[in-house]
């Protein structure tokens, strides 16, 4: 549960305790976290308390109700340490806990949100399945209707991050007639100890390997009608993308955290190795290596916030979400193969923190939409609103329309 006092804190008060929470358990548990090669139990309980659960459910349900631009600015300073801890409660922050706030009935927001904000109900959102990925409206699981009421699920998930941990899951299936395209997907509150369902941890991960997703076999799972998210029929993929479009702007300030502490521990290490009679850090290519990480961060940092306080408005800048996603998990793969480069030696061998977090961070090229997926997206954005009106989609300019 969140600690008491945690409510009482203002924003910047609360940045602060996590900052603290960082810098004395987070990075310091790192190397436990390694060895055991999970999670170590009493770093997800300091997680609860701190009430890093809670960052984006509304107080009346229990958690802090911070904005987006507060979420972002959180978000970059508990990820300076390792973003295996993000891993096991992102789908509790964002894709879970949005969908089920915007789209859940009142029942179904009472019932799950208070448990999710105090760390308490571990949630994971079930919608990629084998042939089903960056193209999500092609998923084949079905929920059909029961003899006596209720629901049927059947099919299998696969990349499905905290599933073998989970409380419940939010499960997407097919519920009509079609066999293809976004209409017809529903989505469901699935407890993940039904009868039927099956989740596997991947057996190995490159990158991520302390938390491995999972896949998950859904074998005529029984569920009743309160499962229905929203008791709304073909509203799964809506509820999806709300859920999509938050954790984005989180991948991306998860970047912008991981690319921070990986340049400092960097920067750290080549002022304290001499070659040629002088610290690494003063040779001139070496700082050009660093001056170039520096000013890719922080455009990271700046797209990111801006797109953050676009959100807090009341609309979703989704473009901008996909750039300030696809730009910063870029921009910390970039940053993390310069230092690699830059260690030399322990950058490959040893149990220096960055080679770590350098295949860590390349995961999240491919979280929450791939790299290659979001440029065709954003490239066919842009044809289209330029066809339409001459500017660009969630233009600045005062004239241009704001979204297509």
């Amino acid at each position: 549960m969140i600690d008491p006092d945690v409510f009482d804190l203002d924003f910047e008060g609360h940045l602060k305790r996590v900052a603290e929470l960082t810098d004395d358990v987070l990075i310091p548990a790192e190397a436990e976290m390694v060895e055991t090669g999970a999670v170590p139990e009493h770093v997800m309980e300091a997680l609860a308390r701190g009430g890093l659960f809670g960052i984006s459910i509304p107080r009346a349900l229990g958690g802090l109700q911070w904005n987006m631009t507060q979420q972002v600015r959180m978000t970059m300073e508990f990820t300076r340490a390792s973003c295996v801890y993000r891993s096991r409660f992102a789908s509790v922050i964002g894709l879970c806990s949005q969908a089920i706030l915007d789209h859940g009935t009142e029942e179904q927001c009472k019932r799950m949100l208070p448990g999710m904000a105090a760390g308490e109900l571990i949630t994971a959102f079930a919608l990629t399945e084998p042939g089903a990925g960056s193209d999500a409206g092609s998923l084949t699981t079905t929920a059909r209707r029961g003899k006596d009421g209720g629901w049927v699920i059947d099919g299998h998930k696969r990349y499905i991050t905290n599933a073998h941990w989970a409380d419940e899951l939010v499960v997407f299936a097919r519920t009509g007639s079609s066999r293809e395209g976004a209409g017809g997907v529903s989505a469901f509150l699935v407890p993940r100890r039904s009868r039927g369902l099956e989740t596997r941890p991947a057996t190995r991960m490159n990158g991520h390997a302390e938390a491995p997703v999972a896949e998950i076999t859904f074998t005529s799972v029984e569920v009743d009608d309160s499962a229905l998210l929203g008791d709304r029929l073909g509203g799964g993929f809506p509820a999806a993308l709300r859920g999509i479009n938050h954790a984005r702007l989180h991948v991306a300030a998860t970047c912008v955290g991981q690319a921070t502490r990986i340049l400092e521990e960097t920067a750290e290490h080549l002022l304290g190795r001499d070659q040629f009679g002088a610290p690494l850090a003063d040779l001139g290519a070496v700082q050009a290596d660093l001056g170039e990480c520096f000013a890719e961060l922080e455009a990271a940092r700046a797209l990111t916030v801006a797109a953050a306080e676009d959100f807090d408005t009341g609309s979703i800048p989704r473009h901008r979400i996909a750039a300030a996603k696809l730009f910063s998990t870029e921009m910390a793969s970039r940053v993390a193969d310069r230092c690699v480069q830059l260690l030399g030696g322990e950058g490959i061998v040893g149990d220096h923190p960055v080679p770590r977090m350098w295949r860590d961070v390349r995961a999240l090229r491919i979280y929450e939409g791939s790299s290659p997926i979001h440029e065709r997206n954003l490239g066919r954005a842009v044809v289209r609103q330029v066809r339409s009106d001459g500017t660009l989609p969630d233009t600045y300019r005062v004239t241009g329309r704001q979204t297509v």
